[in-house]
């Protein structure tokens, strides 16, 4: 799909520099310069009312001492690119909305400008360019990795941070583990001019998306995506094909974009692995795209199954 790249948090052109994750990175620093990101609890410090572009800080900022650091890696100038997390922090007030569909809350930080605030990466997202919306969701991916893999999966000791932050090691048995990401497919599956939806429990009302599901070991793409749909819809899929990809950090999945084609019609749903599934026309989806179907909603705006859909309408798939 010659626009694959330009989903949401794809397309970035950082350098991750690789070579530099286990060297002296305070030689580094010395000589190229850096500046850091700043995320709390998932979310990255934007620039308020705006909220954009990404606030990027010193790394000498009295704000970061004691927080965690990964080196996400060298932009285009040639300084380094850090990410600092400061979850450790607990605002005055405690927000109402944390780890929701979408959390509305923000937060601010008193050492820092009261025009900068922690606002939800899911909210926000289209409003990044294209290289803070790949760094944020590098960082928060890698934060969240973090946060539940503090101990070693062998043995169960307590594993350290190494890498500048892309592996840990256990002291105690000298496993090395390393952030994982869950590849999901997400499919368009088409009969004609018909396209096949579903929803889950707890979504907004009307809002509907592609089928995804995660990929079993052992299994190629192309069988996930008929085992998927076929659990779910209790529709049989013939030709599978790949569209494009998209790094999705909530916590940790790739979206794999595929292209399905459905042999049979009647659907069947799963209640337990999906609340409804309707075939929609291209003009349904017209019109829930501008706000006048009946009862159907878009997918989130940002997210892959989105993308699929309005590149299905505008015949450019290709």
């Amino acid at each position: 799909m010659k626009l694959a790249e330009t989903v949401t948090f794809a397309g970035g052109a950082l350098d991750r520099a690789g070579e530099l994750r286990g060297t002296d990175l305070d030689a580094a620093i010395a000589s190229a310069g850096a500046e850091t990101i700043l995320m709390w609890r998932g979310k990255p410090l934007t620039q308020g009312e705006v909220l954009a572009p990404l606030v990027r800080l010193p790394l000498d900022h009295p704000v970061l001492e004691g927080a965690r650091r990964i080196l996400l890696g060298r932009g285009p100038d040639g300084r380094l690119i850090f990410a600092h997390d400061i979850s450790h922090w607990v605002p005055e007030v405690a927000p109402a909305f944390l780890d929701t569909f979408a959390d509305p809350t923000e937060q601010r930080h008193p050492g820092l400008p009261d025009t900068y605030v922690f606002a939800e990466l899911r909210r926000i997202m289209t409003l990044l360019d294209v290289e803070d919306a790949a760094q944020a969701s590098t960082a928060r991916a890698l934060f969240a990795w973090h946060d539940i893999h503090g101990f070693c999966a062998r043995c169960g000791a307590a594993s350290d941070i190494v890498q500048a932050g892309w592996q840990r090691i256990c002291p105690a048995c000298g496993g090395h583990h390393f952030p994982r990401t869950d590849p999901v497919v997400i499919m368009l599956i088409t009969d004609g001019n018909s396209a096949l939806l579903g929803r889950s429990p707890g979504w907004p009302e009307g809002m509907y998306s592609l089928l995804a599901g995660f990929v079993e070991p052992g299994e190629t793409l192309e069988a996930a995506v008929r085992r998927e749909v076929l659990e779910e819809t209790n529709v049989r899929v013939g030709e599978v094909s790949y569209l494009a990809s998209q790094p999705w950090p909530f916590p940790a999945s790739l979206m794999i974009g595929m292209r399905g084609t459905a042999l049979s019609r009647e659907v069947t749903i799963d209640p337990v692995e999906i609340e409804d599934a309707v075939r929609v026309t291209r003009e349904d989806l017209m019109d829930a795209f501008g706000g006048r179907h009946a009862f159907l909603k878009p997918a989130r705006k940002g997210a892959i199954a989105q993308f699929l859909l309005s590149n299905w309408l505008a015949d450019r798939l290709d």
